[in-house]
């Protein structure tokens, strides 16, 4: 599948009408995303059915304020409208593969319980 751009106009669309969504917040300067960005595109183009967008933060910077980031790149991975997983920096491959396996195969259920539970300790 291709890595689409995602802008305040269609994230939410993306994020509500697909099932598992992994976003890639870079900037064009950052030395460290251009590197990152073949290792996005090749864990992609392996992974039917599953979204990888990217956010380009210069250009989308109420995005980028909204969701957090600090520094660059940063993965979200979204599922269900839920964020399992944020993190800065780069991956290799095959550890990105991994997530995105581990994210495929979470029962979605058991997540929203412990989510519950959790905002029921608050």
């Amino acid at each position: 599948m291709a890595v689409i751009e995602l802008t305040k106009e269609n994230f939410e669309e993306t994020i509500t009408s697909n099932e598992i969504v992994l976003i890639d917040f870079w900037a064009p300067w950052c030395g460290p995303c251009k590197s990152f960005a073949p290792i996005y595109e090749e864990v992609a183009a392996k992974n039917e059915g599953v979204v990888f967008a990217k956010v380009n933060t210069e250009e989308e910077q109420e995005l980028a304020a909204h969701f957090q980031i600090r520094s660059i790149p940063t993965l979200m991975i979204f599922r269900d409208q839920i964020v399992l997983y944020a993190e800065a920096g780069m991956l290799p491959a095959s550890s990105l593969q991994e997530i995105v396996d581990k994210v495929k195969s979470l029962d979605m259920d058991e997540v929203r319980k412990d989510i519950e539970a959790e905002q029921q300790k608050s």
